[in-house]
């Protein structure tokens, strides 16, 4: 199956892409990714050094993942979006990230088009933390169950960095739970969690919402569950 992977020029989450990439890749799958006029893409930094004191980055597995995803044909040649054919794609996955860099794609009308016209063809389609954003702005969302980066997990992150890092857990004003619940979205928070992540071998801190052919999730901690039940929708 071909998946589409739409990124920022700046700033996405490391284990949000290279999570799914590689267990992707290593299904079976192709993975094509696409930047706005097609050049490189490059990872939020802080998440591979740490955003406070070397914490809250990714985990030493995702950061191995992203360091063989640089080395991938498919990272290193990304299409543009304005070259996207929908109906060339079995399923789509939109990542997430807190980085300013990542306006460019939360907020982009013409990748918003594009992923409304995928999500008609019905198949599947995959949002992690800030991604459900996309598909809230793109007005596909009403009435379908999902989740997202949850409001606690937001502030939490907020208020323990901004005295070192300012606004960079607030991507925009508002919360992306209230932008994705605005929508007509029915919004699902899953358990309270802020530090256990799930792995490769432990789902049990990881949450996701599968609706039909759209699977959702809440943060980096639940991007291998996430993954898996993607790839289980692929078939």
């Amino acid at each position: 199956m071909r998946v589409l992977m739409p990124l920022p020029d700046h700033g996405f989450d490391v284990t949000e892409v290279a999570v799914p990439w590689r267990l992707l890749t290593d299904a079976g799958h192709e993975v094509v990714f696409a930047t706005e006029r097609g050049g490189p893409a490059q990872a939020d930094p802080l998440l591979l050094t740490g955003v406070l004191f070397g914490q809250l980055g990714a985990g030493e597995e995702p950061k191995r993942f992203h360091t063989q995803l640089l080395e991938s044909a498919a990272y290193r040649a990304p299409i543009a979006w304005e070259a996207i054919d929908p109906a060339g794609y079995d399923g789509l996955v939109l990542p997430g990230g807190h980085a300013p860099g990542m306006r460019q794609y939360l907020g982009s009308p013409s990748l918003q088009g594009t992923v409304a016209a995928f999500w008609a063809l019905d198949r599947p389609v995959g949002a992690i933390c800030h991604g459900p954003l996309v598909l809230a702005r793109a007005g596909v969302l009403a009435g379908r169950r999902t989740t997202c980066l949850p409001k606690y997990m937001e502030r939490s992150a907020f208020y323990l960095t901004a005295w070192r890092r300012g606004r960079y857990y607030r991507t925009y004003p508002a919360y992306v739970q209230n932008e994705v619940v605005a929508s007509g979205a029915v919004f699902e928070r899953g358990p309270v969690e802020l530090t256990r992540r799930g792995t490769a071998t432990d789902d049990a801190p990881a949450f996701v919402v599968r609706d039909e052919n759209y699977v959702s999730a809440r943060w980096p901690g639940d991007a291998y569950l996430f993954a898996r039940t993607f790839a289980g929708l692929l078939g």
